[in-house]
């Protein structure tokens, strides 16, 4: 237990240096004396550095943050409830049901809501469509958890409803307009940057709450590992967690992909890198060492996307440099 605090101490404060770079690596140079001055209120000798630095990259750099401690804490539940070294956030199907729900918004109603008398167009409407259809998956998913008491059952039914939702999502493209497709899959590539300072605090607070739910299955989860009759015997009641990892899962996908769309690869990789690291199983240190190594990535994939000059990578461009080494070298190291 020592040895995973001082660990995860060390990973916040790798956290904190990539930070750092993200505010002052980008397509305008801002020296790291003059980042410092504006973090601590005051003015830089460039008005432009002040908007650039506080309205631009710290909305970034913390979305990245919690993005990528969103999409690996609920990697790590799903690994841990179905036993399952290639599960993710996308295996259950809620971020193909977010992405269903934006494909309606853009390639049906042209990027309007109409609740009621209240219209919500733009952005709002494209994060209202990600967050309706991924809670849409989410219901059904806890219905289907009250239904079916097998883990591995529960899993097919998230992967067929993940095919249904893409197949609807093929049908929209085929009969939408070539700007509209353009816009959808623009949002499908995935970006940091998209979350202006004033969605921030909500989606922060969504997201904490996600994680804090997370952080109150740690026993649960531990005594899962051990299978569910063995978690039984220690008083846990099985549906109910399953029932709780669900919506912990679902919360965190959901509110990642509303506003960042659908981010590949966290989700799969970084619990499988926050194992290698910790060499433990055990909750307590594995899940914030997980959101730690979460963040890390992700602020290592934006630093990398904003680097070159004029123009953002997307970060779906990126993620997979980091995950699809990882994913390969466990199903070598398993030797399926």
């Amino acid at each position: 237990m020592y040895k995973g605090t001082i660990l995860n101490i060390l990973l916040a404060v790798l956290m904190v240096v990539l930070a750092m770079l993200n505010l002052i690596y980008g397509s305008v140079s801002i020296p790291a004396s003059q980042v410092l001055s504006i973090l601590a209120g005051g003015t830089a000798e460039k008005a432009s550095w002040n908007y650039i630095v506080m309205e631009s990259r710290l909305p970034q750099a913390v979305t990245a943050i919690l993005c990528g401690a969103s999409l690996s804490t609920a990697g790590l539940l799903l690994q841990t409830t179905f036993r399952n070294p290639l599960a993710g956030p996308s295996i259950l199907g809620i971020t193909n049901g977010a992405s269903l729900g934006v494909g309606i918004v853009m390639l049906v109603t042209g990027g309007v809501i109409s609740i009621g008398d209240n219209v919500i167009v733009g952005y709002f409407a494209v994060i209202t469509g990600a967050f309706l259809g991924a809670m849409l998956v989410i219901v059904l998913l806890l219905a289907f958890a009250s239904m079916v008491s097998n883990n591995l059952m529960l899993l097919i039914v998230g992967i067929m409803v993940s095919y249904l939702a893409s197949s609807l999502v093929a049908l929209l493209n085929f009969f939408a307009t070539a700007d509209n497709i353009h816009n959808y899959v623009m949002w499908g590539m995935g970006s940091f940057s998209d979350v202006s300072p004033a969605q921030l605090p909500f989606f922060a607070m969504a997201s904490i709450a996600g994680l804090a739910l997370s952080a109150l299955l740690i026993k649960p989860l531990n005594a899962m590992l051990l299978g569910d009759n063995y978690a039984s015997n220690l008083g846990i009641n099985i549906m109910r967690t399953r029932q709780m990892l669900l919506l912990a899962t679902g919360v965190l996908t959901a509110v990642v992909t509303a506003f960042c769309g659908p981010v590949a690869f966290i989700g799969l990789a970084v619990p499988h890198i926050a194992r290698l690291v910790t060499r433990t199983s055990n909750h307590a240190t594995l899940l914030p060492a997980t959101m730690l190594c979460g963040a890390c990535i992700a602020l290592t994939c934006n630093l990398i996307s904003m680097l070159p000059q004029n123009t953002i990578i997307p970060i779906n461009a990126v993620t997979p440099i980091f995950g699809a080494p990882v994913i390969i070298y466990i199903i070598c190291r398993k030797k399926w």
